[in-house]
């Protein structure tokens, strides 16, 4: 296994049908320019590479907050449904555990929605903890 981070157009593009399964919405033509835009931002795309293919993404970034200082954020974490139970997951957590630590954060943290068992069991399995629960309002346009 090895984990880098997707830099490259065409690095960001090989990641899209394993992100596609955990976003279905995205537009595989529109896929590279919108990462490009969300790194201009402070985006990080991760791609952990076995068998010569992808198979688990994360995106992540970095930021602070006045309650817990600097955190890690998970925007997304999801791996091959063709490959799971393989210890990707589990390896890509740890990179991303090793990173936030790297920039000096004091944690990780991710949404997961409310329909995802099967993540929430791998969360809760790799010792994370339910902290909060997160409230959305759409707004119209």
């Amino acid at each position: 296994m090895n984990i880098s981070l997707a830099t490259t157009d065409e690095a960001i593009a090989r990641c899209f049908a394993v992100m596609a399964q955990l976003r279905p919405h995205l537009v595989e033509s529109q896929f590279v320019a919108r990462v490009r835009r969300m790194q201009a931002e402070g985006f990080h795309l991760a791609a952990l590479e076995a068998d010569g293919a992808v198979r688990a993404v994360a995106g992540y970034r970095f930021y602070d907050k006045l309650f817990s200082g600097r955190n890690l954020y998970v925007d997304d974490l999801v791996t091959d449904g063709t490959h799971r139970s393989k210890g990707h997951g589990r390896a890509l957590l740890n990179w991303l555990d090793d990173q936030a630590r790297a920039h000096g954060c004091a944690q990780l943290e991710l949404d997961s929605g409310v329909q995802r068992f099967e993540a929430h069991r791998f969360y809760l399995r790799e010792r994370m903890h339910l902290s909060a629960h997160h409230f959305v309002r759409g707004l119209k346009a």
